[in-house]
């Protein structure tokens, strides 16, 4: 079903790095969202109101919302693919996480007032009538639901959407939530117990568990996340399958939301080299990679000296001391300035945040492995910080 409405209402549907292809996923899911939410609106509420079950009005209210919550994500994915322009020069893509936020507050605020009139059912209990339409319908949302929570996460997937990946949770906790009530119908019609309103408590809570879940996705690329492990290997491997370079370093990824991702980094290249050779190649990788994989490269040139023997002695040594320390620890950017009466080695090491309480502990480690050789070095250390991920 999902491929065939995708091939249905979408042009070049596999073409997912397209932002026009890409916003018609969004569109699409939204849409479904609408047309099927409210029809289980209504459905749930004729019968709730029927039945005088609190807990199936209630799961209704619930459809209404993710009906809103749907067009919150139509919106979003339409706001999202504005183009660049002078207030916003990286793109209005970030909207789609805050259309995620949204209906992330959504589901908090209709599972609040879902545990206010449980709570009130719980005070005041009243027998309810089940009725074959009731159960009837409740079984035809549980089925259109998980179908809708499987047709959101195949797109979410196809498209990396977080707004998508916390519409296609909604759905999945709705297929719960609405079992849960089946079951509280059940009991109460065969055994008498009146828990209509212990589980429409139940299914609250759930719901603003799975809202605060859903919150703190869509929060986290807001505040800026490390970059994916995932794509720092592909521009790895993309700038290291070039001969002239020899290493790279310093990665920082900036993601401005889907299909706006922004890097630079460090590389290092032969000294020897003509610098206007290094310059057409480093263009080039630029080019490469934002055609491979979409993202706005800018490389910094690092010029390395390859034929000293003593330089390369020292940093072999040098890398040998901190990888033992710990194995994620890495150097670059490996001078030596010699004096007189002492050499000063300059250097930057890449420290895991997990690991910046140890600077001077590694720093001392370092100097006391130095102080072993026949000549006298001091250590010019600059510790950067880094994501585990870019290491």
């Amino acid at each position: 079903m999902t491929e065939f409405l995708l091939r249905i209402f979408i042009k070049d549907h596999r073409n997912v790095t397209k932002p026009s292809v890409r916003s018609a996923y969004g569109k699409l899911a939204g849409i479904v969202g609408i047309i099927c939410n409210l029809l289980l609106f209504v459905g749930k509420l004729t019968v709730g109101i029927l039945s005088g079950a609190v807990s199936v009005t209630a799961d209704a209210a619930n459809n209404l919302s993710d009906a809103s919550s749907s067009l919150v994500t139509l919106l979003g994915f339409k706001l999202a693919e504005r183009p660049a322009d002078d207030d916003h020069p990286y793109g209005h893509a970030r909207i789609e996480y805050l259309s995620g936020l949204a209906v992330a507050a959504m589901i908090l605020l209709i599972g609040v007032e879902l545990a206010k009139t449980s709570f009130d059912k719980i005070l005041h209990p009243e027998s309810v009538e089940v009725s074959v339409l009731t159960l009837s319908v409740l079984i035809a949302s549980i089925a259109v639901k998980l179908w809708m929570s499987m047709f959101c996460n195949s797109l979410s997937k196809r498209i990396s959407s977080s707004s998508l990946k916390a519409t296609a949770a909604d759905s999945r906790n709705d297929v719960i939530s609405t079992a849960a009530v089946v079951l509280g119908l059940l009991a109460g019609h065969f055994f008498a117990w009146k828990i209509d309103g212990y589980i429409g408590m139940l299914v609250a809570l759930f719901i603003i568990y799975s809202g605060c879940m859903i919150a703190k996705e869509t929060i986290s690329p807001l505040l800026g996340e490390s970059a994916d492990i995932e794509l720092v290997r592909q521009l790895s491997e993309l700038m290291l399958k070039n001969p002239m370079v020899l290493g790279i370093h310093d990665l920082m990824v900036h993601d401005y939301g889907p299909g706006q991702r922004f890097a630079s980094v460090h590389a290092e290249m032969d000294a020897k080299t003509d610098p206007l050779l290094c310059h057409d190649v480093i263009d080039d990788m630029e080019r490469s990679v934002l055609k491979e994989i979409g993202v706005h490269l800018v490389i910094h040139y690092d010029p390395v000296v390859t034929g000293d023997s003593e330089l390369s002695r020292l940093r072999e040594k040098v890398t040998s001391i901190v990888r033992a320390y710990h194995e994620k620890l890495s150097i670059h950017d490996f001078r030596m300035v010699s004096g007189p009466k002492h050499t000063n080695l300059i250097f930057d090491i890449a420290l895991p945040f997990s690991l910046k309480e140890k600077k001077d502990d590694i720093r001392r480690t370092i100097e006391q492995a130095l102080a072993q050789e026949p000549r006298k070095y001091y250590t010019v250390i600059t510790f950067d910080d880094t994501p585990t991920s870019a290491l």
